[in-house]
């Protein structure tokens, strides 16, 4: 059997309140349920269970004290021809090492991943063709200036995505937890 896994870091309960309030402006955007809000730190793919058990275990070695964080901006994927929508992520250190940390784990379970730089967001919505731009650019506008309550990132969970049947979001369940610690 194999999972589809990745690295994230939960929100907390008023910081995902925040986001799904903003969720409005774009008609036929595909909104993302509140339970799949999150801060991706690496995307593993697919991979064998023997995979997941050394990655959860080089996951389990992460060292880093809790921090405070906050959501700010907003933007896009897809440029002119827009594929998501997104909240962005105050650029903290802490965060930028603790995704360094999980994409090293990668590398010590031989788990080759992407190599495009790190930008931490929240997504809110996949878009659909038909989407018109005019909105996509209103709602970047509208939330240039959002900012969240800070919220204290002390865990991040190893997830593993299900694809549903049908056109619904996928399923995201915790496989592990790891508390952030010195």
């Amino acid at each position: 059997m194999s999972l589809r896994v990745f690295a994230a870091l939960p929100l907390s309960e008023t910081v995902a309140d925040q986001a799904c309030a903003e969720m409005t402006g774009v008609p036929d955007a595909n909104w993302r349920p509140r339970e799949n809000l999150h801060i991706t730190l690496c995307y593993y793919g697919e991979l064998d269970e023997r995979t997941v058990e050394e990655l959860d275990s080089a996951l389990g070695q992460v060292r880093l004290a809790p921090f405070e964080l906050h959501l700010e901006g907003a933007g896009r994927f897809g440029g002119g021809d827009p594929s998501a929508i997104w909240l962005g992520v105050e650029p903290h250190p802490a965060l930028m090492d603790l995704a360094r940390q999980c994409r090293k784990a990668a590398r010590q379970a031989g788990v080759e991943i992407e190599t495009r730089a790190y930008l931490p967001h929240v997504t809110l919505a996949y878009l659909n063709k038909d989407v018109e731009p005019g909105r996509v650019q209103r709602f970047e506008q509208r939330l240039g200036l959002f900012k969240s309550e800070p919220f204290t990132v002390d865990r991040f969970h190893l997830y593993s995505s299900w694809a549903r049947k049908s056109h619904t979001p996928n399923l995201y369940r915790v496989e592990t937890e790891y508390p952030l610690q010195p």
